[in-house]
């Protein structure tokens, strides 16, 4: 029998405030964290909505700004734009509003801010989410190279986001493809978390949680309406945060790594790139380690066997692929538009990542990358 041990480490997050309406406590907030020139970090359809005015409203007198450049991917020269206007309006806080990219911005911005001035610039941010990408939960912000087009990142302890509100009356507006896709993410995050090499009787428990409600609920969020529709989103965003909730302790897998250079290089958004990704690596860590598939089979409600767990974990891939195929998302590498001539050109990058982390528990190979990324194509 397995010895029951392990080791949790919190981030800096301090609160997460969940429901329907509860955008109305960013203003008590802010004046908690002592925040008075505070900016919100926004990208260009949410710059462009009003729900934009409805967070500026219940920020109140301590919001100073709007920044409206936040682009998929986070290139560097959108950071630099913003680390320039939180100087300009001498921010003491961001409010990022909206998915990933606000949010990995701010965390980013952060951090360069912290390092050219010392500890004391530190800017704390309060985050909104409108989509289940999860980035708020985690220190760490990805940032794309355009030149490369390769997407590395910054972290620190200090750009963990101190507050998190999850209103899902401003997730309304967020496109069908995008609410769906980064569901997707988040089923990625409680897959991988779970089958990491560090996972623990804490994060399984949560991510098989996770996994379930992902599945009860991701559908009726988009099928249903009025106050049925808001009670599935608040549901899923949940699911969302149970899904991350240890990442920083377990770390991700490959199918992050890969989405990681998939993203940025040829300009898929990174729950696409889970829904093409996921199933695949499923299936390479089945043969793996397939004792480690037992939480993510309750999760979706599948018999485990433990002294065969192979055709489990298969099954649970399987499994996976079906629950992707009732989105309109691309579950192909073609789909999406990725040139098959190009597939072999991030295998590098990817392994360094995948070796970087230290988690599958097997010496990852290029060739394995390779044949992973053809049969995702």
């Amino acid at each position: 029998m397995e010895t029951t041990s392990g080791v949790y480490r919190f981030t800096q997050l301090e609160s997460v405030i969940f429901g329907a309406g509860k955008v109305s406590a960013l203003g008590g907030e802010l004046k908690r964290i002592g925040a008075h020139r505070a900016l919100i970090v926004t990208g260009k359809s949410l710059g462009g909505s009003k729900l934009l005015d409805t967070v500026a409203h219940a920020g109140g007198d301590a919001i100073a700004g709007v920044f409206k450049g936040a682009q998929q991917h986070v290139p560097s020269k959108t950071v630099d734009a913003l680390v320039a206007q939180a100087r300009e309006t001498q921010a003491d806080a961001f409010v990022s509003f909206g998915g990933g990219s606000p949010i990995d911005m701010a965390k980013v911005a952060a951090v360069h801010l912290m390092r050219e001035n010392g500890a004391s610039a530190t800017i704390p941010q309060i985050a909104i989410s409108t989509t289940l990408s999860a980035a708020e939960y985690t220190p760490f912000g990805g940032v794309t190279d355009e030149a490369t087009r390769h997407k590395g990142g910054a972290g620190d302890p200090s750009a963990q986001p101190r507050v998190i509100i999850l209103d899902p009356e401003l997730t309304l507006e967020t496109p069908a493809w995008l609410w769906a896709s980064t569901g997707m993410r988040a089923l990625d995050h409680a897959v991988e978390s779970i089958y990491s090499t560090r996972h623990q009787l804490v994060t399984d428990t949560l991510c098989a949680k996770a996994i379930e409600d992902l599945v009860a609920h991701l559908r009726p969020s988009l099928a249903t309406a009025g106050t049925e529709q808001i009670e599935h989103r608040i549901r899923c965003q949940v699911a969302a945060w149970m899904s991350i909730f240890g990442m920083t302790n377990t770390r991700a897998g490959i199918s992050h790594a890969l989405g990681h250079q998939i993203g940025p290089y040829w300009n898929v958004p990174h729950g696409y790139t889970s829904c093409i990704t996921l199933p695949h690596v499923m299936r390479f860590m089945a043969g793996i380690a397939p004792e480690r598939f037992a939480p993510i089979a309750r999760g979706f409600g599948i018999r485990f066997d433990t002294a065969n767990p192979r055709p489990s974990a298969l099954e649970c891939a399987d499994r996976a692929a079906k629950f992707i195929a009732q989105f309109e998302v691309p579950t192909r590498l073609r789909d999406a538009g990725v040139p098959h001539e190009e597939i072999s050109r991030i295998a590098t990058t990817v392994l360094a990542e995948v070796r970087g982390a230290n988690v599958v528990g097997h010496e990852v190979n290029e060739n394995e990358l390779t044949r992973l990324l053809e049969s995702a194509y």
